[in-house]
């Protein structure tokens, strides 16, 4: 295991996520079931929790024919209030309940809280109490009555609440008769307003003398008093509350001839009333004319009668029998969407990785030309960079080892194929061993000894232990002794070599290895300048000294200029400019003049010659 990345990663992945699990389970079940469980079972006000519950979902079914939906407005419930709120039918069926969102036992308790149902003006008594509640008002002019019983009145104004059943286009029109309302009573002088009740805008005008305003509900309702800035059609019900008021009233009129009970018939803002004649009091016929034609007309609009279920908030317990299962899917179903994810992240990790390791492995093998491909820009594709130039830099290397080690042979090859071939003559009694064959020898001699210490110079450059003795010198000084040491030869090959350098120019450098130098480039000059001029220059610039040796010879080709300073460079012109024929002359120059924190440019024309300029920093 311990050799693969990703199976450690894979693990340590899922480790996390199981003990992330089981952490939040186990916090959020010892922190919050035990005190939510007791502040709502303590709760003085449950009764008055329990009316709002009610009521929000007796207006529910009052406003949609079907239970359909239900499920927002119960999770709401049950959020906001704290309780369990579970709503079936008659049948048992559920058809809401906000245990199932918390994963708590779907058990419901024995007994329902109440029975709602709309048809009979959403009246029920809940579970436990002697109080009778309503979800409607009875309005009349001049007074808000609250909540009440149920009046032995057939056909209650305004159906379940005033607004119920009336449309967009209906409100509207209201709120414009409203507004009308109150700018008629605003010009007569008395101040009015326009207040929003169950859902349909009331005029609200304020009487001197005295107060219409009845504290009893915590939205009091108050309306004026008929007059002529009161528009006709202001309290009017909706068209479809009028239906089922029709409706209502007709099988209710049917019902009471037929059973020869006594009625008055009223008409109140365009709804009708049935009621009680005489001494108003309500019949057991009455009564049940009074609900059968309520009921009826009232089905097709309202949602089917429900039983609703209340009780304490329930909580997710881990430990429970269904909790342990719920925990388990839920553990497992994180479980693999992080294996899922960690294995294809895995996978993208480890490809780019394992083709780094065989790129590697065929390198070791000597196949240096080994790349590995890179997409992106993250922390592996840097890496696969990284090792694509470390591969480039060793195939390039290895290949200039190559280069030198065949160069070297061949340059070692040549003097002392000769200084052999002299001897073995000499030997044989070919040649006779004269001083002018010694004299060729010792020639061959040096040129194997030259070689020999500009191989020593690279390598200790190479080795960065190439001894360098600064001082402060100056630099005309040091280029004038470079032209009087190589004027013999620039005399005897026809070559005008001068210097230019008068200013003193000091430096601190090494004078022995700024003469050697100086001295190669002068000297490759000189060679490929026959019968031309060769200037040396010294020259002050803002941060340090430029030394320039320029000629009007042959010139090199563009192509070669970038390699001029390699080492044994196979370019027929650039690499013959080099001292003594070595080869390593220019390269030798380069390392010297690095050394000494400088730099070296070269800048040349076919047929016109060519410019090579040192930069050496000032002291």
């Amino acid at each position: 295991m311990r050799r693969s990345v990703l199976i450690r990663f894979l693990g340590l992945s899922l480790a996390v996520a199981l003990g992330a699990v089981i952490a939040t389970a186990v916090i959020a079940t010892y922190s919050t079931s035990e005190k939510l469980q007791g502040e709502i079972d303590l709760n003085t006000g449950q009764l008055q929790v329990d009316g709002e519950i009610y009521g929000e979902l007796s207006r529910y079914a009052s406003d949609h024919p079907t239970w359909s939906g239900v499920d927002k407005l119960v999770h709401d419930l049950a959020d906001r209030l704290g309780r369990r709120v579970a709503v079936t039918a008659d049948d048992g069926t559920v058809l809401a309940d906000s245990a199932r969102i918390l994963g708590a036992a779907p058990e419901l308790p024995s007994v329902p809280a109440a029975t709602i149902d709309a048809r009979n003006d959403g009246s029920a008594t809940l579970a436990g109490t002697t109080t009778v509640y309503a979800a409607r008002k009875t309005v009349a002019f001049g007074k808000v009555e609250g909540y009440a019983t149920v009046s032995p009145v057939i056909g209650t104004p305004f159906m379940m609440y005033p607004g119920w059943g009336m449309t967009d286009e209906e409100k509207r029109a209201r709120d414009a008769l409203a507004k009308k309302a109150v700018a008629c009573y605003a010009a007569k002088g008395q101040s009015a307003s326009v207040s929003t009740t169950d859902r349909i805008p009331q005029v609200m005008v304020e009487s001197a003398g005295s107060t219409a305003n009845v504290k009893k509900l915590e939205k009091p309702l108050v309306r004026a008093k008929p007059d002529n800035c009161m528009p006709a059609g202001l309290n009017a019900p909706s068209a479809k509350a009028k239906i089922v008021n029709d409706d209502e009233i007709r099988r209710a009129t049917d019902c009471l001839d037929k059973a020869g009970v006594k009625y008055d018939l009223t008409d109140y803002d365009g709804i009708k009333s049935v009621q009680p004649k005489d001494d108003g009091t309500a019949s057991a016929r009455f009564m049940e004319c009074a609900t059968q034609a309520r009921v009826q007309a009232l089905t097709p609009y309202v949602a089917p009668p429900a039983k609703l279920y209340l009780g304490a908030k329930s909580t997710f317990d881990v430990f429970s029998g269904e909790g342990l299962l719920r925990t388990a899917a839920t553990a497992l179903g994180v479980l693999l969407i992080a294996a899922l994810v960690m294995i294809f992240a895995g996978r993208r990790l480890v490809r780019p990785i394992v083709a780094l390791t065989g790129a590697a492995q065929r390198m070791r093998n000597g196949d240096h030309a080994a790349r590995v491909p890179v997409s992106g820009k993250d922390e592996v594709a840097r890496l696969g960079n990284a090792f694509n130039d470390m591969a480039e830099s060793i195939q390039r290397h290895d290949f200039q080892r190559k280069a030198m080690v065949s160069d070297v042979a061949h340059e070692l090859r040549t003097p002392l194929a000769n200084i052999k071939g002299y001897l073995v003559a000499s030997e044989d009694g070919v040649v006779p061993l004269d001083r002018e064959l010694v004299s060729s020898l010792l020639e061959e001699t040096a040129l194997l000894e030259h070689l020999v210490a500009d191989l020593q110079d690279l390598a200790l450059a190479d080795a960065g232990m190439l001894r360098l003795h600064p001082a402060p010198r100056d630099l005309t000084e040091l280029a004038n002794q470079v032209v009087s040491a190589h004027r013999p030869a620039a005399d005897a090959a026809g070559v005008s070599l001068t210097s230019t350098a008068v200013a003193p120019a000091i430096a601190l450098v090494d004078g022995a290895r700024i003469r050697q130098a100086l001295g190669n480039l002068v000297s490759n000059a000189i060679r490929y300048t026959p019968g031309g001029q060769v200037v040396v220059g010294v020259r002050r610039v803002d941060d340090g000294y430029k030394l320039t040796v320029t000629d009007n010879g042959t010139g090199i080709a563009e192509e070669h200029l970038p390699h001029l300073f390699d080492r044994f460079y196979r370019a027929d012109q650039s690499r013959t400019r080099s001292t003594g024929g070595s080869g390593l002359g220019l390269a030798i120059t380069k390392h010297l003049i690095e050394a000494h924190d400088g730099r070296i440019t070269v800048t040349s024309v076919v047929g016109s010659g060519s410019t090579f300029t040192v930069w050496i920093p000032a002291d």
